[in-house]
């Protein structure tokens, strides 16, 4: 059951965030990887796996960390978005990695494929596989934590209201002394 079908507003805001948010950054992404490019030449495409790392390693360790960061960065965000326009706090961590993994594979293949017809554009299997490593390690640093923190949080709040109904439950039950006095 997903939490927040009961109607919590929380629940309900925190998804429409995660809704808002995906929805503006894939507006992003489509800007930046879909528009029209000036250039006066193109490379020919990469359909080998490794092969522009490789040449960006090979330009040096600036060029190389700025060109795969961005490869990283780019569709990163997914990984914590998704979820998030998800709203579900109790799945399994390694479903939600793959979900998630899959989902922005697939939209880096989507982008990479639109890529094919817009001038000064090249399709990189490279970028593609930057972009699903960027959502993984994303979803892995923040997902995981955060829903645990907001699963305790609940938790705290669904005790402190049952201590609010049953002022007897919150007590620590006392262990009477029974037998010899000191």
């Amino acid at each position: 059951m997903r939490q927040g079908s009961n109607g919590s507003s929380a629940v309900i805001r925190f998804r429409a965030t995660g809704g808002v948010l995906l929805v503006a950054h894939l507006a992003l992404v489509a800007w930046v990887a879909l528009r029209p490019l000036d250039v006066p030449w193109v490379s020919a495409a990469n359909l080998r796996p490794f092969a522009s790392i490789r040449a960006d390693l090979a330009l040096g360790p600036e060029a190389a960390a700025r060109s795969i960061g961005k490869g990283l960065l780019l569709l990163a965000p997914l990984g914590v978005l998704l979820p998030m326009a998800g709203g579900r706090l109790a799945v399994s961590p390694l479903l939600s990695l793959l979900r998630t993994v899959a989902a922005g594979a697939l939209l880096s293949l989507g982008i990479e494929l639109l890529q094919t017809g817009v001038p000064g554009q090249v399709v990189d299997v490279d970028s593609l596989l930057l972009n699903t490593v960027g959502v993984a390690l994303a979803h892995l640093a923040i997902v995981p934590a955060a829903r645990g923190a907001l699963r305790r949080r609940a938790e705290t709040r669904r005790l402190a209201a049952r201590r609010r109904e049953d002022p007897a439950q919150g007590r620590t039950p006392t262990i009477p002394r029974v037998g010899i006095a000191p």
